[in-house]
């Protein structure tokens, strides 16, 4: 199925990138890494300017020995901050390297696994699923409540980490009473009992991916081998070392989860800050991958940085191209997925009253905005953002680009006020009532008719029709592009429809699927 926005790329210029700073205060204990993809920063350790970075050049600060980090971006600069997870403590010092050509979409890659809920939870592969299948073990759930839910998804990635209730509840802005009720109330399991399940459930992971016991024991949270091999035997039945063996015994093929990926990726980082010639060319990207059905509480925004996936609700395929950024709707089951070689990245979230929205709504961005939408997904999912940062501001942004897309299906005035009229016009087509032709000036009526043929009411027309026309060949729902193009109800879209193009919105759609 087409993409419902089939529009070429923008016209316009993306904004200036602003300088942005972070600081490891209240953040768990992690190696920090970071690459500058483009511009300049600096790199503050324990108040003392450490690194002086440009583009190309990266800088990895342990965890241990030093207290507070900051970092400082110029303007026009985009910084990507690397959280490495366990097991890839080796570099002891603070370390400045150049990034070997071909790692930089492979970082953007890693950031991306980073910042986003894991795909994928538990076991697909049949050969772990039998050996686990003596001593079943229900997967845990992720809760629903916002506070709880990001909690669960940080040790998801991460589940060493070893923050207590007080401190989660701090970072989740929550309370610790609230937090446990909700982990409680929404899994049906204490965040203790929760906390173990995740740990082991990766373990189980990083097991299957060969790693050894006291690698694993370390990288999911175990202070000591014999503290996970007795939790992990409890659950399943069997020590780590025998699940080890019988699984290599087994000889079935194993693919790599996600997170399991995520770990042999840090050890390929950590290999590359050292200067390991090995290392001069960037590992492979990630196979096609899928998630399995899932819903968000929340609108998110999410673009197709390299390569192509599609995003499905129910029977509805809808195409993500390269440059593509789709809102996915808050509480629709979907599945997103992402074909060989791709890199997708969050660039925000909404909430339903920020945004009306009930399918997916995307838009095109060219390759001129790269820096700045990585800028947003940075801003979005770590610290590293601008003093005055702005969540909403991703709204503005799409907006303004829906805007810019739409005037290309229309005949737009060049006078700058009927112009600005046009184009705010086009920013709020899906909003009621219409706004009253007494409410422009005459003489923005008279650019109207002379620059475009027409008068400003039967301008808006125009305009709803013509992007209803390009809407309906991408293959949307009339429905749903009535409510885009501002109608309320389907019969007086598909009569208002009928009137300006001969055809109802079916009879065009299906026109235009017989000519494809």
């Amino acid at each position: 199925m087409a993409s419902p926005f089939p529009f070429p790329a923008d016209a316009t210029e993306p904004p200036p990138i602003p300088p942005a700073r972070s600081d490891s205060t209240g953040h768990p204990r992690r190696p920090l890494l970071i690459w500058i993809r483009t511009g300049t920063a600096h790199v503050h350790i324990d108040d003392a300017a450490a690194f002086h970075l440009t583009a190309g050049q990266g800088a990895w600060i342990p965890a241990d020995g030093w207290h507070h980090r900051a970092i400082v971006t110029e303007p026009g600069t985009v910084a990507f901050p690397l959280w490495p997870h366990p097991g890839a403590e080796s570099l002891a010092e603070p370390t400045q390297f150049e990034v070997p050509d071909g790692w930089q979409d492979w970082l953007i890659q890693l950031f991306n696994l980073e910042v986003t809920p894991l795909s994928g939870r538990g076991f697909s592969q049949d050969a772990i699923t039998d050996l686990l299948r003596r001593r079943p073990s229900p997967l845990p759930e992720i809760p629903r409540a916002t506070g709880a839910r990001a909690v669960a998804e940080e040790l998801s990635r991460d589940p060493s980490l070893d923050l207590t209730v007080e401190q989660w509840a701090t970072r989740a802005h929550s309370s610790p009473r609230t937090l446990r009720r909700d982990f409680l109330a929404d899994t049906g399991i204490t965040f203790e009992q929760w906390r173990l399940h995740n740990r082991l459930i990766a373990a189980v992971e990083l097991l299957a991916a060969g790693y050894d016991v006291d690698q694993v024991a370390a990288r999911v949270g175990f202070a000591s081998r014999n503290g996970f091999t007795r939790a992990f035997k409890q659950q399943y039945g069997a020590t780590p070392r025998d699940f080890s063996r019988e699984l290599s015994a087994s000889s079935a093929s194993v693919d790599l989860t996600q997170r399991a990926t995520l770990a042999r990726q840090t050890d390929d980082l950590v290999r590359m800050v050292r200067g390991d010639s090995a290392f001069a060319t960037a590992p492979d990207l990630l196979p096609a991958a899928r998630t399995p059905p899932h819903a968000n509480d929340m609108h998110v925004l999410s673009w197709i940085y390299r390569g192509s996936g599609y995003l499905d609700i129910g029977d509805h395929r809808y195409e993500r191209q390269r440059g593509v950024a789709t809102w996915i709707p808050a509480g629709l089951e979907h599945v997103t997925g992402l074909r060989e070689n791709s890199v997708s990245l969050p660039l925000g979230d909404a909430g339903t009253g920020d945004l009306q929205l009930t399918e997916p709504l995307q838009v095109q961005f060219s390759p001129a905005w790269d820096d700045y939408l990585t800028f947003c997904s940075i801003s979005a999912r770590s610290g590293l953002h601008p003093d005055d940062y702005d969540p909403r501001h991703i709204l503005d942004l799409f907006a303004e680009q829906v805007a810019t897309q739409r005037a290309l299906s229309v005949p737009m005035p060049t006078d700058p006020r009927a112009h600005a009229a046009a184009m705010e016009y086009l920013r709020r087509i899906d909003a009621s009532p219409e706004p009253a032709a007494s409410d422009l000036p005459a003489d923005v009526h008279r650019a109207f008719r002379d620059e475009t043929g027409m008068t400003f009411a039967r301008w808006r027309y125009a305009a709803r029709m013509r992007i209803a026309r390009d809407l309906l060949a991408g293959g949307a729902k009339p429905s749903a592009i009535a409510r885009r193009v501002g109608y309320r109800h389907l019969p007086t879209f598909s009569t208002a429809f009928t009137r300006f193009h001969g055809l109802s919105p079916r009879e065009y759609q299906e026109r235009e699927a017989e000519k494809a």
